[in-house]
């Protein structure tokens, strides 16, 4: 039998977690699709505009030893664009100060070296506290897997979030991106 201390006692531990529950705000989850970048060649990179599509976001940069990245990144997204996947080039100077240029020099390595043609992005900042706002919510979302070099790669679902993180140290055209692409895009 309860006696009637306890259930007073019970009564108001129940009002006060739903009082202290129904204060809380209500908790929005941002996804990548709310971010966007200005692009190389002018105007905007909306991710919106992908919204839906899985896309892999990575940051380059002209004169480090992975820009020959480059051509493998190209040769993912020719493989798989067709399918709804989406390729983004976003050069930083972060990294050992390895993409001095300006859009100029950028494109002349990234397009006309390496002939890519998915959407390249104007140089940004990838790490700190001055990082862009996608970066700073990927190193919220995946605090151990933020970029420490260049050609450091996000694989972002079709819902949006990161689906998975490939470091430079994993070429574009490795079974494991690939199989994360396709897994990706496997996703209704």
């Amino acid at each position: 039998m309860i006696d009637r201390r306890t259930l007073i006692v019970a009564g108001l531990a129940a009002a006060a977690g739903s009082r202290a529950h129904a204060q809380q705000p209500a908790i929005s989850r941002i996804t990548a699709y709310a971010f966007s970048f200005a692009a190389l060649s002018g105007g905007d990179i909306r991710l919106a505009d992908y919204a839906g599509r899985p896309m892999m976001i990575v940051n380059t940069a002209s004169l480090c030893g992975f820009t020959p990245q480059y051509a493998g990144l190209q040769q993912v997204w020719s493989e798989f664009r067709d399918r709804g996947f989406v390729m983004i080039g976003v050069p930083s100077n972060d990294f050992g100060g390895q993409e001095p240029g300006g859009p100029t020099e950028i494109a002349e390595t990234a397009q006309h070296q390496y002939g890519v043609t998915f959407p390249i992005a104007a140089k940004v900042v990838v790490k700190g506290a001055n990082a862009h706002p996608f970066y700073k919510w990927a190193a919220e979302a995946r605090p151990k897997d933020v970029p420490r070099w260049n050609f450091h790669k996000y694989l972002i679902g079709r819902d949006g979030y990161i689906a998975d993180v490939f470091s430079e140290q994993v070429a574009p055209e490795d079974t494991r991106i690939k199989t994360g692409i396709a897994r990706a895009l496997a996703v209704a």
